[in-house]
Parts: structure tokens; C-alpha cells; sequence
């Protein structure tokens, strides 16, 4: 037996922060709710798909609220996955994914391929079943849910 730890993963490249001005250079602007593991897994998964580092990446659960330029509050944009297209529109829920799979090279065709009615709307029925489920598996985040001197959080679980 070997008294060597075995080496620690690397670590998740930090989510991009926002800035007061949106990139006019990021194809577009995904927000993502850290702090829910299923979340973080499938934006890990879209962040490694070449193309993808073009996008600006905002874990929510992870920046300040002073940096939220969207015009919504971190809750409006926790409660539904939101994207900010290059030209500055906004997308969320199903059409949201939509807009992050067009802007990443890797998934360019199935995000069109999907950017269609009936097939928006019927994912969207979807998704709102799984914004039922969501709950369940998020975790508070430090930045939401600052820690207390008793060694809790200062929020309830979201």
C-alpha cells in the first residue's frame, strides 16, 4: 500500500463572469444553475464541445448579484435556463437550449434542426417537467446562501 494520495482531479474551468457590457465577441451567453450537479454535469459536457469556449459561461450559483446585467434577478434566471444570443435577445426554457446548441459548432445542426414548430413547443412541455424535479437535486450555493456563525446557511434549500 502507497502512503501517495493519487493526484486530484483538475478542476472545472471557473464559469465566465459578466461583466456591465455584454461581449460583443461571445457567440452567446449561457446561464446555468451551478449549484444543481445534473446542471453542472450537462454544461460540462456542452463547455468541452470544441467551438464552445466562443460562448461566455455564468454559473449562477457562483457570482454576485452585482454583476447580473440582464435585467432580470438571479431567481427570474435560476427558474428557467436562459440564453443571451449574440445579438442580445434573450431565449429560455427549450428555446433556450436551442440557442446554446446554435451557437456551439459541435451541435450547430441539431440546434437547427429543432428551431422549429412543433418541436420547440413540445420541448418545452418537457422541460417545464423537468423544472418540476429540479429542485430535488439543487444544492444552496455560498454565493446565495451565505454561510452563518453557526456553520448553516443563511437561506432554506431552494
Amino acid at each position: 500500500m502507497s502512503d501517495t494520495a493519487s493526484p486530484a482531479p483538475a478542476p472545472a474551468p471557473p464559469a465566465t463572469p459578466l461583466v456591465a457590457a455584454a461581449d460583443p465577441r461571445a457567440a452567446a451567453t449561457v446561464f446555468f444553475d451551478g449549484a444543481c450537479p445534473l446542471c453542472r454535469r450537462e454544461i460540462a459536457f456542452y463547455r468541452a464541445r470544441p467551438g464552445a469556449d466562443a460562448l461566455a459561461w455564468v454559473d449562477l450559483a457562483a457570482v454576485p448579484d452585482d454583476v447580473l446585467t440582464e435585467g432580470r434577478d438571479r431567481d427570474a434566471l435560476l427558474a428557467r435556463f436562459t440564453v443571451r444570443r449574440a445579438d442580445g435577445t434573450l431565449a429560455d426554457g427549450a428555446a433556450g437550449f436551442v440557442a446554446m446548441w446554435r451557437a456551439i459548432p459541435a451541435t450547430r445542426r441539431l440546434g437547427r434542426a429543432l428551431d422549429r414548430w412543433p418541436l420547440v413547443p413540445v420541448a418545452e412541455i418537457g422541460y417545464r417537467l423537468f423544472l418540476r424535479l429540479r429542485p430535488l437535486w439543487r444544492k444552496p450555493s455560498a454565493a446565495v446562501c451565505p454561510p452563518t456563525d453557526t456553520g448553516g446557511t443563511a437561506c432554506a434549500r431552494r
